[in-house]
């Protein structure tokens, strides 16, 4: 008689097994379809997604001058620089630099200088090679400020910034047509 009562009482091991894997089963997707919104919710907006990059035409930058652009909301120099430009920036590859690079690793393009416009130092915008006369003592950017020199490639050789200014990370779409960000 024992045997008859545990039976209709549902002691069979393979269905209380199946029982606890499909509320388990159940459990875990509900658990799923309630977090999917909570860390979509973390993904960039569409417009910032829109703004990781920007595509510029190097072509309409003239030799020896530079274009300022926003990218991320941060000023950006764009320079074509000059045969002579590029030369001392070579030159100065051998000097002693607080923040090591050469020129070949911060140009993709020899004549194109692509480089955030913000001082190492504490973010202040420095002024170029051709904007009313300013220059640094070492050819390249100034940073009026704090007294931060930048030679043609943007390295720091003067001044309390510790570091050269950064390169975004660029690539050419097209031989005249780069791509930041």
């Amino acid at each position: 008689m024992s045997n008859t009562a545990e039976a209709a009482a549902g002691d069979n091991p393979s269905r209380r097994d199946m029982l606890h894997l499909a509320t388990g089963a159940a459990a875990a997707g509900g658990a799923a379809m309630f977090a999917w919104p909570l860390i979509h919710q973390m993904n960039p907006a569409a417009d910032t997604a829109a703004l990781a990059s920007v595509e510029q035409d190097v072509s309409t930058v003239a030799e020896g001058s530079q274009l300022k652009i926003t990218w991320r909301g941060k000023p950006l120099f764009i320079r074509h620089r000059t045969a002579a430009e590029i030369e001392q920036a070579k030159k100065d590859d051998s000097a002693t630099l607080r923040d090591a690079q050469t020129d070949e690793e911060r140009a993709q393009k020899a004549p194109y200088l692509i480089m955030l416009a913000a001082c190492t130092h504490l973010g202040c915008i420095p002024v170029g090679i051709d904007e009313a006369g300013y220059e640094g003592d070492f050819g390249g950017w100034f940073c009026p400020c704090h007294g931060s020199h930048y030679d043609t490639s943007g390295r720091i050789r003067q001044g309390p910034a510790p570091k050269n200014l950064e390169i975004p990370p660029y690539e050419y779409v097209s031989d005249t047509v780069v791509k930041i960000g």
